[in-house]
């Protein structure tokens, strides 16, 4: 099995060692590559493509934010997850409209760092905790009854929830990518979710998943 191929970004060297350090012993990762500003970053993914991108939010530059819409829309298939010491809902909130797939703390007793970057590779959300308390609060705030999903929405929203794009639904349904589209834009409306990552959290806390 090929390794996770893993870029960090923090402008902080110890830190970025620090975690070097932790993937470095296991087979299962391999770092590609450091960058301790946003513009590095996004020039050191589009170079080397990797699986996830390791993602602190304060930096000089360009903003944690900024650099997460920057990298979904130029490396959809590159996950993003948050490392930041940071917590406030706002910026949670921004960091997963952005595209970011999950979001943790540095001050996590129990950081869990390989099993959530296997988490968010695999499509699926990483939420410390108490940004999970913190989000989910937040979309209950305004949360409608919910929409009865269909069973083709269901077997989409499996699908969505193993990191499946468009086409490869597709093709694993026998139905065309336009019509994926369609389903998608569906779940997200019945799910009141403004994006893929939002739509499988709901998912879960409804015990769809």
């Amino acid at each position: 099995m090929k390794p996770i191929r893993v870029v960090l970004v923090d402008d902080h060297w110890i830190v970025r060692q620090g975690l070097r350090s932790v993937l470095n012993g296991d087979p299962a990762f391999e770092v590609v590559g450091e960058a301790a500003d946003g513009e590095k970053a996004l020039q050191l993914v589009d170079k080397q493509q990797p699986d996830v991108v390791l993602l602190d939010l304060q930096m000089p530059g360009l903003g944690g934010v900024e650099v997460c819409q920057r990298l979904a829309k130029a490396s959809p298939r590159t996950a993003i997850l948050i490392l930041t010491a940071f917590f406030d809902q706002s910026l949670i909130d921004a960091c997963l409209r952005a595209g970011a797939r999950g979001y943790l703390l540095k001050d996590a007793e129990n950081l869990r760092l390989k099993a959530q970057l296997r988490a968010v590779v695999a499509g699926h959300a990483a939420l410390d905790p108490r940004a999970a308390r913190v989000l989910t609060d937040y979309l209950q705030q305004s949360e409608p009854a919910p929409n009865v999903l269909t069973g083709r929405e269901i077997e989409v929203l499996h699908l969505m929830a193993r990191g499946l794009l468009n086409r490869e639904i597709g093709a694993e349904l026998s139905i065309s990518e336009n019509t994926v589209k369609g389903h998608v834009k569906e779940i997200l409306a019945k799910m009141n979710a403004r994006n893929r990552v939002e739509a499988v959290f709901r998912a879960r806390e409804r015990g769809l998943l």
